[in-house]
């Protein structure tokens, strides 16, 4: 071996380059990432193709001085952080101070800065080299400019590696659309070869404008098929909006997660969400989500990752669990979570107060309000009393006792009308009253505005698995099935040690197994619910989910998987005609019942027509 010798300078920061820039978008993200750090309320990109030729991102947060040029394109030196304190609760976007020089490296760097309280601004012109440039006058109005020219001009075989000019400008634009929807304050504009491609208007400050920047960013299409989310405990706040699971995609590009306003990808939160989702979902789509979420600056660790995209929670198996908690409770309330009575029995009784869904979602208007078009629905009878409902079904009803008579009351006469009942009850139920069957397939039931369609058999089929999940869940000890002959199955020290730590969670499960040796272990009993099931295949698949996220859902899931057939099975099937006692009674067991909206695939269970579409598709009021 050679003997050991220090690094010149460029080649330092050409190292560096190549653990932060991988791409254009690269560095447009650290460059904008700067500008929000410098207060900017206005940041224009603007590209020459896809940014491999020339990218120029310019600001109006606070500049820099002549004294300050000069220290910006120097390795690790940053206004951000002053000591170990700093870096240990860093609540800037940037601190490494490493991303100017790196694209000095491998790009033609130019930088010219103003501030606000300055006669003109001045330039600097950066090559990556030791050597300290000089800042010069230029003029410019208040902020900074980057301009980077040529990238991997120096480096060829990296230049290779960049994709088409629509693939990297597609690339960027996904950043921007990301970094906007964090910062709804803050307008931004990307233009490429001199055409605008994205033009964001400032949404103003505060939680109140992400609305807009969300409609602004992603379309009016995912906020109307959302659900609003706001849950805290313990120092940790999860809010922003879940698509339902019938907005699923096909790939994961509608994914959104920020930590304290940074953008992130991590695998913790990944297993999170498609836990929440995974009774509601097909394993082969995709959630769409865009999710904030704050703690302590203390509890995160920024400083894992080069490019800054990922973080390490100090508490990972806590903020695992509340992200999962609170996605979970949110799914199972799904639309109906404020079309519940207050004291009622279902999800929406056990929804907090801060998760409602988005007025454009709610496919139900509030118990409270009376609908404008309410009056045009005086006509319809009510000819059976909701005291059969829960008969039929013997399902627990969503309303009070008193609620209950004062129904069954104003039910009593043929001729009782959807108002009159609402206003002996004081609310008529999320979903309506049946009307009618329509094919054998679809339950028609009128809603105090509009009509409501029920796939009968997808509704009954999750009420069916969520009672059985109910029941199975109940048991205090999950029955186990002791397997005739032990199954031996050889594995490493490091995983044999693993079971053993996690003994008594596996024996809850219903899962028991005991050593051999130091490299074998047995399983001698299984759930009773999954007797058949290829015991080493799940041991080791619970292994797998131990080692990675320190806790296994297999069982649950298979157990799940089961109860979803035998629900299937036991649901009504298409083509029984039902009475409207039994249509009702479908209908309240559904809103009784937790995540009711969609089927055990995604599907939706019911759809809902309001009266002002129904005025608009027969041109009524024109």
């Amino acid at each position: 071996m050679t003997r050991i010798r220090p690094l010149p300078p460029q080649l330092i920061n050409q190292i560096a380059a190549g653990e932060v820039i991988e791409r254009p978008a690269s560095i447009v993200k650290e460059l904008v990432e700067n500008s929000l750090d410098a207060g900017a309320r206005q940041i224009e990109v603007r590209l020459e193709r896809g940014g491999a030729k020339r990218i120029l991102v310019r600001d109006d947060g606070c500049g820099m001085t002549a004294e300050e040029l000069p220290l910006a394109v120097s390795r690790h030196a940053t206004s951000k952080i002053a000591s170990l304190a700093d870096l240990e609760s860093v609540a800037t976007l940037g601190f490494r101070g490493e991303a100017l020089p790196s694209m000095a490296s491998v790009a033609r760097l130019r930088i010219v800065s103003r501030r606000a309280e300055g006669e003109h601004g001045f330039a600097i012109t950066a090559d990556g080299s030791d050597q300290t440039p000089a800042a010069e006058p230029a003029a410019h109005a208040p902020g900074t400019s980057v301009e980077v020219q040529d990238l991997f001009f120096n480096t060829p075989a990296r230049r290779k590696f960049l994709r088409t000019e629509k693939t990297e400008l597609g690339h960027i634009e996904q950043l921007i659309r990301r970094v906007a929807l964090a910062h709804a304050a803050v307008g931004f504009r990307l233009e490429h070869n001199g055409r605008s491609v994205l033009d964001l208007r400032a949404a103003g400050g505060g939680e109140a404008n992400l609305p807009q920047r969300l409609e602004q960013t992603l379309g009016g299409e995912f906020l109307a098929a959302s659900l609003v989310l706001d849950d805290q405990a313990i120092g940790l706040r999860l809010f922003g909006w879940v698509a339902q699971p019938a907005f699923s995609r096909s790939q994961a590009d509608r994914q959104f997660f920020f930590v304290n306003g940074r953008m992130v990808r991590d695998k913790l939160v990944t297993h999170a969400v498609r836990q929440a989702y995974q009774d509601v979902l097909h394993h082969s789509r995709h959630p769409a989500y865009v999710l904030f979420f704050e703690l302590d600056p203390r509890q995160v660790d920024v400083n894992v990752h080069p490019a800054k995209q990922e973080v390490r929670f100090r508490e990972a198996r806590q903020v695992h669990d509340f992200i999962f908690r609170a996605l979970h409770r949110r799914l199972a309330g799904g639309t109906m979570a404020e079309g519940m009575p207050a004291d009622g029995v279902g999800p929406a009784a056990s929804q907090p107060s801060d998760a409602q869904p988005v007025a454009q979602s709610s496919p139900l208007p509030p118990p409270t309000g009376r609908s404008p078009a309410a009056g045009a629905q005086a006509s319809l009878p009510l000819r059976e009393s909701s005291g059969a409902y829960a008969a039929n079904f013997a399902w627990q009803q969503p309303w009070s006792a008193a609620e209950q008579a004062l129904a069954e009351k104003a039910a009593g006469d043929d001729e009782t009308t959807l108002d009159q009942a609402r206003n002996a009850v004081g609310e008529v139920p999320p979903l309506g009253f049946a009307l009618g069957q329509l094919n054998g397939v679809y339950v028609l039931a009128q809603a105090l505005d509009g009509l409501v369609i029920v796939d009968m058999h997808a509704a009954h089929e999750r009420v069916c698995y969520e009672r059985l999940k109910s029941a199975w869940q109940a048991d205090a000890q999950v029955r186990r099935q002791p397997l005739l002959v032990p199954v031996s199955v050889r594995l490493s020290r490091a995983e044999v040690d693993l079971l053993e730590a996690h003994d008594a969670d596996l024996q809850a499960l219903g899962l028991r197994v005991s050593r051999l040796g130091e490299e074998q272990i047995a399983v001698r009993e299984i759930p009773a619910m999954l007797q058949g099931a290829d015991a080493e295949q799940l041991l080791r698949d619970v292994l797998s989910d131990l080692a990675e996220h320190g806790q296994s859902a297999r069982l649950q899931q298979q157990a799940n998987a089961l109860l979803a057939t035998m629900a299937c099975h036991g649901s009504v099937r298409a083509n029984r005609r039902l009475t409207l006692p039994e249509m009702n009674a479908l209908l309240r067991s559904m809103e009784a019942t937790e995540r009711a909206d969609q089927c055990n695939h995604g599907r939706p269970t019911w759809v809902k027509l309001s009266q002002q579409e129904l005025d608009r598709l027969f041109l009524r009021g024109r």
